[in-house]
């Protein structure tokens, strides 16, 4: 780990993010035994590791059924488990600092949208309320009460109670944040349930099973034309990350400055690509000190440049025979 963890949220340059990125590589092979097993299974050696893409990443799948640890578990560790609706082996995510982790998201989400105390807060994730250990449910759960307003709060099932609270929200100044999973906001704007454009509609992925499955263009142009405003934005995280990133508009991720997207070859998934073409998503999130901050994802996306700023364009997700190359390491592992 850092010696001083917090130097993450100081990260003010690209050589900044880089030797960050070095120091935690070096902590995280020497102290997580998963990690250090997958990167020896590479043949990588660690003293010639001298830039991000050298940087070996661990496939998210590792988090269904090894415990990707850095530091020991103690009494105060929190696990995060991911939906199985998606899996029958729901991703694990052990956290041994919970405030580092509201320190992320509350950080990140000022950075983007400024103090959550000028936001009234309406979640709206009904799987994720009826499950524990939801990183998600956590995060919201910590704005609604930072938000410190009167009206914030979840909805689980009771949809009438939260279309009077926005219907009472309308005829204020107040800033709203709607935040939800994708069916359930779905659900809400087929109510004809007229927005303005005080609210801010969040969507955070997620039909499990009870929509049909959607690209973000669509799941967008349905939720603007049944919220009647001209943008919705979206947050990208999962389970086994402490940071996320924002879309918004136009459906482009923004990350914090301890966060950063890379583009791996879809056919050679230890090869990085330096072009704007689409692969596969590698994040390196420096939150993760406790686990493993260099993780492998199962989506597909691109990486575009706007005024000099970098996002990440989302274009999908992996299917089985696109993941055919590390799945057979993963075998071996």
């Amino acid at each position: 780990m850092l010696k001083n963890i917090n130097s993450i949220f100081d990260c003010k340059s690209e050589l900044d993010f880089l030797e960050l990125s070095i120091d935690t590589f070096n902590f995280q092979y020497q102290n997580n035994l998963v990690y250090k097993n997958w990167v020896d299974l590479l043949k990588v050696i660690p003293k010639h590791v001298i830039s991000l893409s050298d940087i070996p990443f661990l496939p998210i799948d590792f988090f269904r059924d090894q415990v990707v640890i850095s530091t020991p578990i103690t009494e105060k560790t929190i696990k995060f488990t991911s939906s199985s609706t998606t899996s029958s082996f729901p991703s694990t995510h052990f956290v041994n600092d919970i405030i580092f982790y509201e320190k992320s998201f509350l950080t990140s989400f000022e950075l983007f949208y400024g103090s959550v105390q000028n936001y009234c807060v309406l979640a709206l994730l009904p799987n994720y309320l009826e499950r524990s250990g939801s990183s998600l449910v956590y995060m919201c759960k910590r704005l609604i009460e930072e938000s410190n307003h009167p009206l914030s709060g979840f909805f689980l099932n009771d949809v009438d109670d939260l279309i009077l609270k926005i219907k009472k929200l309308k005829t204020s100044n107040q800033k709203v944040l709607l935040i939800g999973v994708s069916y359930a906001l779905m659900d809400l704007c087929d109510k004809e349930l007229e927005l303005s454009e005080q609210f801010i509609v969040m969507e955070t992925g997620g039909m499990k099973g009870l929509r049909k499955e959607m690209l973000k263009p669509e799941l967008h142009k349905y939720l603007k034309k049944g919220f009647k405003i001209n943008n919705i934005q979206s947050e990208y995280g999962m389970t086994e990350l402490l940071s996320q990133a924002y879309s918004l508009q136009n459906g482009l991720f923004q990350n914090p400055p301890w966060m950063k997207f890379l583009i791996r070859e879809i056919n050679d998934p230890l090869m990085i690509r330096n072009d704007n073409k689409t692969g596969g998503i590698n994040v390196i999130d420096l939150a993760n000190q406790n686990s493993c901050a260099f993780i492998a994802t199962k989506d597909l996306g691109r990486l575009v440049k706007n005024n000099n700023i970098e996002f990440l364009e989302l274009m999908g997700r992996y299917d089985h025979s696109d993941t055919r190359g590390c799945n057979l390491m993963i075998d071996n592992f």
